[in-house]
């Protein structure tokens, strides 16, 4: 068909909020209004329906009665649709299966699965609810777009319903933040009979068993002490036994609200302190975390579906386990007693403003374009053993997100951290899991010969990934870490798919014993299409002959870095680290250099990052080594953090010690990019990006006097400082994501179009 400009989309949905409730009708009334001239059609009642949208039956009416009626309005309004969007597989099926939309594209919105959320509830027989998976699936395989909020559910799609992740859009959702924004707290809270000077914890939710208020409860068990109130807002089957758990604990301080009208949610939640998210199955997004998070309210959620992406970069400790209610418990009483601080309300309100539906209607706007006319990027498989956001996995991320010229998919051998970047990013992915005793096994424990296990576990591997790689059909496999490379670059083979090695450590006797160095280098002469390296250094470990299709490409590094902090000069300059705790980086160098450095105090030090991959002896090693140094005053363990431009911006010297030659230094380049001036050590990638006294300072790799006296050169000289991080910003320019995504975008479509 011909469609006019711009596209007109008739949206298909349930019912309409605030007449009936629900997050699905919520957001189904927001997306309508944010993109204005979209035609609907839901089942009634609605007292207020926006211009356009036909309102059919009603929810109480036989469903024979309710099918018919919505069929025949959505097929009136044929004639001028370009495409269809719909939110509800049941009243969709007959409009856009049999009647005339048939002949319309199909962007559906999958909401969660409606067959195994009813059988979950319970109430419901085998029949029906085998009856409700074949309507899904009718639906969801015609769409040409499949649109999920979350990458959790993006996962769900494409594994319990067959949907190809290349037809799968991961579209955030919006919140409204002129109605839901901060307020006065004690206003608030007088409105709904709380007390001004205690504490409110509150729970926003439907209650039934999946939302887990009842593990909320159970929490709050070692919280009842008249400190703080649990305000559970919210009507369900359930609240009969919850009211039941709540006096056989002999609880108190916990008070049911019932139904709250949508007019008050805001000022509900404006009366928190914090808002607990305690699901423990199917949950898509978690609107309810933004509209707190509007309303400038810490939230605290489970690591159930979307919640974690919800939350994903607002960098607190945020996210505990689904349906430990000691954790919850304990998390909750250390955010009010102080011990691990939330996110501030400001943050929390600029974590929200993110979230514009301004943004998310532009986003469909484009799923709807691509519906009608589907794109011709290149396909980009991406394969990494590990789901944990170390240096590799952040670039592969990073350069995922910047690909907006490919369709990238990512998958994993684990579930992790990852995920939910991803996620947030809006870039789908998928877990094939393979055995924690190979995916985990340590570079040194590869000898003379792998262990039987690990060997079947990594050719089972490599068939598991081959079929499925058959099955996506991608343009060009992207092997991310080492593991990796072995593994999806032997599947690509078998699936006569080209694969990029992107080679991210040093293949040399500093990081892997010498059989294992043998058979990677023997591996690299016969298996990729190409291999990317992260450093010339990187390269020249691998000892291949010189070819075109190898070339050494950098990581890109997004343009939020090149911004510079807003940070006036301190009294007690702050020197630290950025990376993962671990002995070759040498955070133990950098704390005995900082003592000879500066003994007598005047400076300050932090060290950023956890133990990713078992070092968690070597972590306990450096506190213990900062109580020898009697630093214990000077030094910060800031542990794991996602924002590290904001830590960036709490230094003035950024330090990078690793004992053994680094592949590359992501860090390096990072804090150059914020006009910091950097410290490094002279070997590997950073001797390559760091100009020896223009830029930065070098040192040799575990030389505790040499990087003292850098250390101690720079505090006393602040002009210093400043021209090297100038010098440094320029220098750091050469790794933007506009000058690096191109040559990987070229690199694709040269090995995808030579197959």
């Amino acid at each position: 068909m011909t469609h006019r400009e711009p596209v007109r989309p008739l949206l298909l949905g349930l019912g309409w909020s605030p007449d009936q409730p629900g997050g699905l009708n919520r957001y189904f009334r927001d997306l309508l209004a944010a993109l204005g001239d979209a035609a609907a059609v839901v089942v009634g009642p609605a007292g207020d329906p926006l211009p356009g949208t036909v309102v059919v039956s009603d929810h109480a009416a036989p469903l024979v009665e309710r099918l018919r009626a919505f069929s025949r309005a959505a097929a009136a309004d044929c004639a001028t649709t370009d495409v269809v969007d719909a939110h509800f597989a049941l009243y969709a099926a007959l409009p856009v299966r049999l009647g005339p939309l048939r002949r319309r594209p199909l962007v559906v919105h999958f909401q969660g699965p409606w067959a195994r959320e009813a059988a979950a509830t319970g109430g419901v027989g085998r029949g029906s609810v085998f009856a409700r998976a074949l309507v899904e699936r009718s639906v969801y395989r015609h769409a040409a777009r499949v649109v999920t909020l979350s990458g959790a559910f993006g996962r769900l799609v494409a594994r319990d319903y067959g949907v190809s992740p290349w037809r799968i859009d991961i579209v955030r959702p919006g919140v409204d933040l002129d109605r839901f924004r901060p307020g006065d707290m004690t206003a608030a809270r007088a409105e709904f009979g709380l007390a001004p000077d205690v504490p409110v914890v509150l729970a926003v939710r439907r209650l039934v068993p999946r939302t887990g208020v009842d593990g909320l409860i159970d929490a709050w068990r070692g919280l009842d002490d008249g400190a703080a109130v649990l305000v559970l807002a919210g009507e369900g089957p359930e609240r009969p036994a919850l009211e039941a758990r709540v006096r056989a604990h002999g609880l108190r301080y916990v008070r049911f609200l019932g139904a709250v009208p949508d007019a008050q949610l805001p000022t509900l939640y404006r009366a928190a302190d914090l808002c607990v998210v305690p699901s423990v199955a199917l949950e898509g997004f978690g609107l309810v975390v933004l509209e707190s998070l509007a309303s400038g309210t810490p939230v605290l959620v489970t690591d159930v579906g979307g919640l974690p992406e919800a939350v994903a970069g607002l960098d607190a400790d945020v996210v505990v386990a689904a349906g430990d209610a000691g954790a919850l418990g304990d998390r909750i009483a250390r955010a009010l007693d102080g011990r691990s601080p939330l996110p501030t309300r400001v943050r929390c309100r600029e974590h929200a403003e993110q979230f514009s539906w301004t943004a998310a209607a532009a986003r469909h706007r484009r799923v709807y374009a691509e519906a009608i006319t589907p794109p011709t990027r290149a396909r980009v498989l991406f394969v990494d053993h590990c789901a944990r956001l170390s240096g590799g996995e952040i670039a592969m991320l990073r350069l995922a997100r910047e690909l907006s010229t490919v369709d990238a998919h990512v998958v994993v051998f684990e579930d992790g951290p990852l995920l939910a970047a991803l996620g947030a990013a809006g870039i789908t992915s998928e877990i094939i899991a393979m055995p924690a005793r190979t995916r985990d096994l340590r570079r040194q424990q590869v000898g003379v010969r792998l262990p039987w296990r690990a060997a079947v576990d990594t050719v089972l591997q490599v068939v598991r990934l081959a079929r499925r790689i058959r099955r996506l059909r991608p343009d060009v496999v992207h092997a991310n870490s080492l593991k990796a490379c072995i593994v999806a670059g032997i599947a690509a083979r078998l699936a006569r798919v080209p694969c990029v090695w992107h080679v991210r450590d040093r293949i040399d006797t500093d990081s892997l014993p010498r059989p294992a160095i043998a058979f990677v280098r023997a591996l690299a002469r016969r298996v990729p299409s190409a291999i990317v390296a992260n450093s010339a250094s990187t390269l020249a470990s691998l000892r291949l002959p010189s070819v075109p299709s190898r070339v050494v490409i950098a990581d890109p590094l997004p343009d939020e870095f090149f911004v510079a902090p807003a940070t006036a000069r301190r009294d007690e300059p702050v020197i630290g680290m950025v990376g993962r705790l671990a002995p070759w980086k040498g955070q133990h160098v950098f704390l005995d250099a900082f003592a000879r450095a500066f003994p007598s105090g005047g400076v300050r030090a932090r060290i950023v990052g956890d133990a990713l991959f078992g070092e968690d002896e070597y972590r306990d090693s450096l506190h213990e080594q900062v109580a020898r140094l009697g630093l214990d005053d000077r030094i910060e363990f800031r542990g794991f953090r996602t924002d590290v431009r904001a830590e960036l911006g709490e230094l003035d010297i950024l330090v990078h010690a690793s004992v053994q030659p680094e592949p590359f230094g992501q860090v390096v380049v990072e804090g150059m990019a914020a006009g910091l001036p950097v410290i490094a050590t002279d070997a590997g990638g950073p001797a390559e990006i760091v100009d020896r006294g223009l830029d930065g300072l070098l040192v040799p790799p575990g030389d505790i006097a040499a990087l003292a006296v850098a250390m101690r050169s720079l505090v006393d000289d602040a002009a210093r400082r400043d021209e090297l991080g100038c010098r440094a910003r320029v220098s750091a320019a050469r790794y933007r994501a506009e000058v690096i995504v191109p040559r990987f975008a070229e690199l694709y479509d040269d090995i995808g179009t030579s197959r």
